[in-house]
């Protein structure tokens, strides 16, 4: 099967040799992918982005050494005879080349169409994101996958539907890309993330405000530092929405993010955990109230400089797949689950003691929590050391599995470095705001009663136990007497570093 006479040089032929090879490959590979049930995140990345590229590279190689022969013939005033650009069906050579070409092209573009299409898919796959850029990306998958978005693509958070925000995520992309190959990026990640695309067009695509709850329940189950680890639990009617469901986002949490209602709010850090000036306007009335942090107020010209923003989702949720639980929270739940014997003395506490210090590598923190724990038990509770040595073990193991579920040592990440502003527990929160310092010139303030978000339900132990009769609140009862110090700071400026 005779060819143009241009064909036959070194660089056409190895242009046929990889391209050649590469649809092979891809062949190969494809069956290889179908076959197996769970692949390798490298597989996807080699079949539908390098192996392609390696064949469109071989495919222009092709032509350009056939333009490359045909110069040097006629620079040496030797032309070669029958030269392709002069297409001359009735020749033997050309009526092959054309059919090779036109067999070729829609062979190959129907491989695009479909590769196109596995690329566009595997690109926007939970496992293209958390897998390929392993290191960087561990803390956030391993994260979202023990989130209540588990089940969601990261796509349809971070880009959500349509081309244009396809286009502007994968444009951000290059230099992700750029960062991660030169090794040059931040530790942690820095958040939030400025370019985000707005919470309406994301998160309300399932959560739909006009059809949010109205009351929802939520119990949490706590441990003391004591030597009898005492359990302490609260239940908590949450105000999510209105006492009434038909009232819609005119009361209750959520009333935030009321069509009818706009908050504008200016911050004077990057994680947004500092809030002077908050400005609240009625769409429906116009009324417009600013309120100004009297204990820290804006500087003088500080309007002109900060960005403001417009109070969304993110706000509040602002760690909804990717939320690092405290070391406190995650005892505490590792202890409900069975995963840490309850029975243990002090194991709450000798916990405590241990995730209170950073450490260099996650092996440095296995090897810490496992010796740390083995003398403590050795040297203040030799009996059970020598008798209960299964349960000492199983808590070891607990507590390792906890902590490689929300902290990071290798990328810096965890939960000191991505504070939640859902709650005010660890984290100001709500009290960003809602702190009684938020006044506005009308002498209103934005409220720090508790019961405007939540009333508590039931709360105690087995022999402190208190339970609201129906419809009413208790008042708050710190687990350990503190008289009224809980009233006159922040939950943060204890448990933030603390139990």
């Amino acid at each position: 099967m005779k060819l143009p006479d241009s064909y036959y040089n070194t660089l056409s032929f190895i242009g046929t040799l990889i391209a050649g090879l590469s649809l092979m490959l891809i062949f190969f590979m494809f069956i290889i992918s179908s076959i197996m049930e769970s692949s390798s995140s490298y597989l996807g990345l080699i079949l539908f982005l390098a192996l392609p590229s390696l064949l469109v590279m071989g495919l222009f190689l092709i032509p350009l050494g056939m333009w490359i022969r045909i110069r040097k013939s006629k620079k040496d005033n030797s032309p070669i005879k029958g030269s392709w650009f002069i297409l001359d069906l009735n020749k033997k050579q050309h009526r092959n080349a054309t059919s090779i070409f036109v067999v070729g092209t829609v062979i190959f573009l129907f491989l695009t169409g479909i590769g196109s299409y596995e690329l566009y898919h595997y690109s926007e796959s939970v496992k293209f994101c958390g897998t390929i850029c392993h290191e960087v990306m561990k803390p956030e998958y391993v994260a979202y996958q023990n989130s209540p978005h588990a089940s969601i693509a990261c796509s349809q958070c971070h880009i959500g539907p349509g081309a244009e925000w396809f286009v502007k995520a994968k444009i951000t992309g290059l230099y992700q890309v750029y960062a991660v190959l030169t090794n040059n990026y931040p530790k942690p990640i820095p958040t939030p993330i400025e370019n985000l695309r707005p919470a309406r067009e994301t998160c309300e695509q399932c959560h739909w405000p006009q059809k949010f709850y109205s009351n929802s329940l939520r119990t949490e189950k706590h441990y003391l530092t004591d030597s009898a680890n005492t359990p302490w639990e609260i239940q908590l009617r949450m105000k999510t929405g209105p006492t009434h469901s038909s009232q819609g986002l005119k009361e209750g949490i959520h009333w935030h993010i009321n069509p009818n209602t706009q908050i504008d709010y200016i911050t004077t850090d990057a994680k947004r955990e500092v809030i002077p000036w908050v400005r609240y306007i009625n769409k429906l009335t116009g009324d417009t109230l600013i309120f100004n942090d009297q204990n820290e107020p804006l500087g003088e010209g500080a309007m002109d400089t900060l960005p403001m923003r417009t109070m969304d989702c993110m706000d509040c949720h602002n760690r909804p797949s990717h939320n690092y639980h405290t070391p406190s929270k995650f005892v505490d739940d590792a202890m409900s689950a069975g995963k840490i014997p309850v029975d243990l003395p002090e194991i709450k506490k000798i916990s405590m003691e241990i995730l209170a210090k950073p450490f260099e590598s996650t092996d440095s923190a296995m090897k810490t929590i496992e010796t740390k724990v083995w003398e403590f038990y050795m040297v203040n509770y030799p009996d059970i050391f020598s008798s209960s040595q299964d349960k000492v073990k199983q808590a070891i193991a607990g507590i390792q599995e906890s902590f490689n579920l929300n902290v990071f040592p290798e990328m810096k990440a965890g939960w000191d470095g991505y504070p939640s502003h859902i709650g005010h527990r660890e984290f100001n929160g709500c009290f960003r705001c809602h702190n009684d310092q938020h006044q506005a010139a009308s002498g209103e303030t934005i409220s720090k009663d508790c019961n405007l978000c939540h009333s508590i339900m039931m709360q105690g132990n087995a022999d402190t136990l208190q339970v609201a009769r129906f419809n009413e609140s208790l008042e708050f009862m710190h687990p350990v007497d503190v008289e009224d110090a809980w009233k006159e700071t922040n939950c943060s400026e204890c448990h933030r570093y603390m139990y």
